[in-house]
């Protein structure tokens, strides 16, 4: 694919029905249009209740005026780039400072399928989008947005809900880098269910259909409105799309077996009894191995520590719990040969279980292709990646914080809150194009909670006008072939030599 769709023509990717084409507009004009789009409000050190914001009236305009200079036929064409470093070798330079036996384990994940590459290789897609033409348009960005890390979970009130669920990759950039992450990652798993690229780009369109029309709709309301937003998982309903039957059936299969997905089943699954009656984790190398007396004493002061970035009324909910074992746990496809610990506390019995994820934060795949972070998230990866998740997510974890031990970043969260999955296998036909439309709104909602809501509205288009998501269906599709290009030469490093592989063991 080339980037551009037969059949668009020059009104269509100007205009959405509400006004002329901007191009035309003088520069000045443009200019003073742009100087209306907010930055993320995270930017700001301080804010200023005394002066009035700018209607988002305008402020959607000013995001119509910024297609001028980023026109969709751009956004729809992937950047050619003759100097394209080789993907294998920023894979590899990824791994720098991780623990090296765990790291055939993630080469062999990310060797498995182009879609399971694709997860692994943030660093490899972050590269590609800095050559990209922007938006100008910046939200706090979630910079992993593919289709695995949604995911259900519950909240303090025991309901679950659907949204992003992974932030390690979280930085501040172009809206739209969240989107063709997600798009090309629907492409790839379209490919792998052998759907013809007519059935690929109804769901990619689907999802890009899904961001546009949730920000369409957030742009005129309050900012508590769009702050409190929420998608409950067992009554999903968005904007401008049915959901089948079909789609409630994996909905329904899904959020029972989160349900189901708690401490105490946990417990039942990796743990074990002492012969003095007391708990332990039970070792499952290389998956879930036992740690060192340093290294539990290290996690265990860590956690003492992490109990300051508590709000004050969970820190003392925390302290009621005791830790009793460490192990280190291998999780995830990107994350692997990461320092991920996980620690079992108990409570009032050992019936009252509590199971802590204490992951050690690395520096965003993005962040060589965009200024420095503001503070706090500049001096702590760890606090980076919980701000983020507080600002980008509806409902958060009440036990999310950050730490240091031995002098690296981490971050803290339960590791079993009735979390779960929409699993990707039950992703065909009618529920894949629904999925791609609901993973579409809920990253839009997520973005409108930082960014300005009215301006990438304006970027993007009325629901009816289709334009953009043309453009990163063509997107989309050539991603897919890169892909499986990089894939293909990541499967020849490991034929070679370069790469060594080892078979999953989870």
């Amino acid at each position: 694919m080339d980037g551009f769709t037969p059949g668009l023509t020059a009104d269509d990717l100007a205009q959405d029905g509400d006004g002329p084409a901007p191009a035309g507009a003088p520069a000045t004009d443009e200019k003073a249009a742009a100087d209306l789009v907010l930055a993320p409000a995270e930017l700001y050190p301080r804010i200023d209740l005394r002066s009035g914001g700018e209607p988002w009236e305008r402020r959607r305009a000013a995001g119509k005026a910024l297609r001028a200079a980023a026109p969709y036929e751009e956004a729809g064409r992937l950047a050619e780039q003759p100097d394209r470093p080789d993907p294998v070798a920023l894979v590899e330079a990824a791994q720098a400072g991780r623990l090296e036996r765990y790291l055939p384990i993630r080469v062999g994940r990310m060797a498995a399928s182009p879609f399971a590459f694709l997860r692994g290789a943030a660093h490899v897609m972050a590269q590609d989008l800095s050559r990209e033409a922007r938006s100008g348009i910046d939200v706090v960005l979630d910079g992993d947005a593919h289709l695995s890390n949604f995911g259900l979970f519950g909240t303090p009130q025991r309901e679950i809900v659907l949204d992003l669920n992974d932030f390690d990759e979280v930085t501040i950039g172009p809206w739209e880098w969240d989107l063709k992450r997600l798009v090309a990652s629907l492409d790839v798993l379209s490919r792998e269910a052998g759907l013809p690229e007519v059935a690929r780009r109804e769901v990619t369109t689907s999802c890009a259909r899904g961001y546009r029309t949730a920000m369409f709709e957030m742009a005129p309301r309050g900012p508590i409105d769009v702050w409190h937003r929420s998608a409950r998982a067992d009554d999903l309903s968005f904007h401008g799309i049915e959901v089948d039957e079909e789609s409630r059936a994996v909905i329904r299969k899904a959020v029972e077996k989160a349900r189901k997905r708690n401490n105490r089943s946990l417990l039942a699954k990796i743990g074990e009894r002492r012969i003095d009656g007391g708990w332990r984790l039970r070792a499952d190398p290389p998956i879930l191995e036992s740690v060192d007396e340093q290294t539990r004493e290290g996690v265990i002061t860590g956690l003492e520590r992490y109990a300051d970035t508590l709000p004050r009324e969970r820190r003392f909910m925390l302290s009621r719990y005791r830790v009793v074992d460490v192990a280190h746990r291998i999780v995830g496809v990107g994350s692997v040969g990461t320092r991920a610990y996980l620690a079992l506390l108990f409570g009032n019995s050992d019936e009252d279980a509590l199971f802590l994820q204490v992951k050690e934060a690395v520096a965003p795949a993005h962040a060589p292709y965009l200024p420095p972070l503001p503070e706090p998230y500049r001096s702590h990866e760890g606090a980076r990646v919980v701000y983020g998740q507080r600002l980008l997510q509806a409902v958060g974890d009440p036990l999310l914080g950050w730490t240091t031990i031995d002098g690296r970043p981490f971050y803290v969260r339960q590791m079993r809150n009735m979390k779960g999955e929409v699993p990707l296998k039950l992703l065909t036909g009618r529920p894949l194009v629904f999925f791609a439309y609901a993973y579409g709104s809920l990253l839009a909602r997520a973005h409108a909670r930082t960014g300005d809501a009215a301006a990438i509205s304006g970027y993007c288009g009325k629901p009816d006008h289709p334009a953009l998501d043309r453009a990163l269906a063509d997107w989309a599709s050539a991603y897919g072939d890169q892909t499986e290009r990089d894939h293909a030469a990541f499967r020849a490093a490991i034929a070679a030599g370069r790469l060594v592989a080892a078979d999953d063991p989870g």
